[in-house]
């Protein structure tokens, strides 16, 4: 690992970052299988105390929650009797905060989609907002006790609830696809959220670009995760190269800086240098 060039880290970290596997990773660098995990690992480590320390002090009026489903060892239904209930095995959910104008991821939490997961996720997001915000959820119910423990009545909150009615027939469509929306119905859990955006779009559409860009959240491939560790590492790399390294097409600066987190726009160089 240590007699890696930092121009080899970097094409190491640039292919994991632009969604191919840890195999296509290693044929395209030629780097070993291995050490294509230790640098994952170490470069996951070191994204998840640069971001945990650096993002504080948002000034957001807008933040949007919502969950990404991926699995880690084995599919939920293949897990044995005697594993049941254990985190990192099975059903894994990535709990997401993004805020809606400078779209800035502010939190993430990889667990289960529990009430503590969502006391500790929603928790870490109260932490790191500097002002009272308007939050929205999907209808998830582990929100609202969470939401009000964080925050208590300082915040402006509201639940987007979905309706979906049913792909008829046994086809792929049936199969694969998640039911019609067929409308949404807007529930003011506290204070006095603003209807008009009271909305998920922005985290459905992260929940899209991580699918885009972490190869091991593809649907229906054995690309999925063989540790929870690993799927950890790698969401946290992916996160910091969006937030701070990727120039966001909307904004035209990445999320870090248009929330006034940094001046400049990072480099994999430069994640390279946090990992030491």
């Amino acid at each position: 690992m240590n007699q890696l060039t930092t121009e080899k880290r970097v094409s190491v970290l640039s292919a994991l970052v632009e969604g191919c596997s840890i195999r296509s990773t290693v044929r395209m660098t030629g780097v070993a299988k291995n050490t294509v995990l230790k640098l994952l690992v170490d470069a996951g480590k070191a994204c998840a105390r640069y971001q945990h320390e650096n993002i504080r002090g948002v000034t957001s009026k807008r933040i949007q929650c919502d969950e990404i489903w991926s699995f880690a060892g084995m599919k939920e239904k293949q897990v044995p009797t005697e594993r049941k209930g254990q985190i990192g095995v099975g059903d894994v959910w990535t709990w997401v905060a993004i805020d809606a104008d400078t779209k800035l991821v502010i939190s993430y939490l990889v667990g289960s989609r529990d009430g503590m997961h969502a006391s500790h996720f929603i928790s870490d997001v109260a932490g790191r907002l500097a002002n009272r915000v308007q939050l929205t959820t999907d209808g998830h119910k582990p929100y609202l006790e969470a939401v009000e423990g964080a925050f208590g009545g300082d915040i402006d909150y509201a639940m987007l609830v979905k309706l979906y009615g049913n792909v008829p027939g046994n086809t792929a469509e049936a199969r694969y696809s998640p039911g019609e929306c067929v409308g949404t119905r807007v529930d003011v859990i506290t204070g006095s959220p603003d209807v008009k955006h009271v909305s998920t779009s922005f985290a459905e559409r992260q929940n899209l670009t991580m699918r885009m860009r972490m190869r091991r959240f593809t649907r229906l491939t054995n690309a999925f995760s063989k540790k929870i560790e690993n799927h950890e590492h790698a969401i946290s790399l992916n996160f910091m190269h969006y937030n701070f390294v990727r120039r966001h097409m909307t904004l035209r600066v990445t999320p870090a800086m248009a929330a006034g987190l940094t001046r400049k726009m990072m480099s994999l160089e430069d994640i390279v240098d946090l990992i030491g």
